[in-house]
C-alpha cells in the first residue's frame, strides 16, 4: 500500500499542502480531484518522491520511500509528469525501452526480458502499428499511449499520472483512460490519476480524494462523491444530477 502519512509542504512561505494523509489501495483506481492550484499536482509528486517534504513521510508497503535508492524506488513506482520531457528524436519502441532503465545495470545491453516487455507495453497500449514511428510525428493520443507504453515497461505496482488527458480530443481522452482502466483491473496495477472532469472519475475511477487549499476536503468511494452537497464543496458550483441513459450512473451537470 502506498501511503501519504501527514505531509506538509511548503514554497516561498505558501503552503502547498497542509497536514494530508491518504491511501492508495493495491489495485484500485484513485482519482485527484479539485481546483487548480489545490495541491493535486503537488501530492501526486510527493508520493512519488519528486519533491521534498517539510514533514511527514511517504511509505511504500510500510517502508518509507525516502529510504529507497532510486533505481529501487523506480522498480516498483512509475510517475508521469504533466509536462513530459522532450524525447523528439526517438523512437516508440526506443522511448518505451527507457522505462527498462531500473532493471537494467550500468552500460548493460537490453536483454531479452528487455525486449519482451517492451513488446508487451507496447502491444497493451496497442502501438505495434507506430514502434518504428518518431515521438515527434505522432498524434495527441498516440503521444500519450506511447509514453504510458514506457510507464507500463517499467513493470511497476504503482502507476502515478499527472493530468494525462490534458490537451487531449475527448476521443483520445476516453481511448487513454479506458486503457488506464484495463491496466488496473487485467493487470492489477495500482494508478493515481489527476483528473480535472468529475464525470470520467465517476465512471473510471474506485476511489476520488478531493482537494482544496492544500488540504484533504473529501475522500471516498463514488457514490459517496456523486452528492450535491459533496461537489458544491468541492468546485464551490452548484451541481444537479441525470442518469446516465445506458448505465444508469449519475453524472453531474451545471
Amino acid at each position: 500500500m502506498l501511503c501519504a502519512n501527514n505531509l506538509t509542504i511548503t514554497h516561498q512561505g505558501n503552503i502547498l499542502l497542509d497536514k494530508v494523509s491518504c491511501e492508495i489501495k493495491p489495485g484500485t483506481m484513485v482519482a485527484l480531484v479539485g481546483h487548480n492550484g489545490s495541491g493535486k499536482s503537488t501530492l501526486i509528486k510527493a508520493l512519488s518522491g519528486e519533491v521534498s517534504l517539510n514533514s511527514g513521510n511517504v511509505s511504500l508497503d510500510k517502508r518509507c520511500i525516502s529510504k529507497f535508492g532510486s533505481k529501487e524506488l523506480a522498480k516498483s513506482m512509475a510517475y508521469l509528469p504533466q509536462k513530459l520531457p522532450e524525447a523528439a528524436g526517438f523512437t516508440v519502441s526506443e522511448l518505451v525501452m527507457l522505462g527498462r532503465y531500473p532493471h537494467q545495470k550500468w552500460l548493460q545491453k537490453p536483454n531479452q526480458e528487455d525486449h519482451a516487455k517492451v513488446a508487451e507495453a507496447i502491444q497493451l497500449t496497442s502501438m505495434e502499428s507506430f514502434s518504428e514511428r518518431i515521438t515527434a510525428t505522432l498524434s495527441g493520443g498516440e503521444r500519450a499511449r506511447a509514453w504510458l507504453a514506457m510507464c507500463i515497461a517499467q513493470d511497476t505496482k504503482y502507476l502515478l499520472l499527472d493530468e494525462p488527458l490534458a490537451a487531449l480530443d475527448m476521443q483520445y481522452q476516453i481511448e487513454v483512460i479506458k486503457l488506464i482502466r484495463q491496466l488496473v483491473d487485467e493487470q492489477g496495477l495500482s494508478v493515481v490519476i489527476i483528473l480535472h472532469d468529475i464525470n470520467l472519475a465517476a465512471q473510471y475511477a474506485d476511489h476520488i480524494i478531493a482537494l482544496k487549499k492544500g488540504g484533504i476536503c473529501h475522500s471516498g468511494d463514488v457514490k459517496s462523491t456523486m452528492q450535491e452537497s459533496v461537489l458544491q464543496e468541492i468546485f464551490n458550483v452548484d451541481m444537479s444530477f441525470l442518469a446516465h441513459p445506458k448505465t444508469g450512473q449519475r453524472v453531474a451537470v451545471i
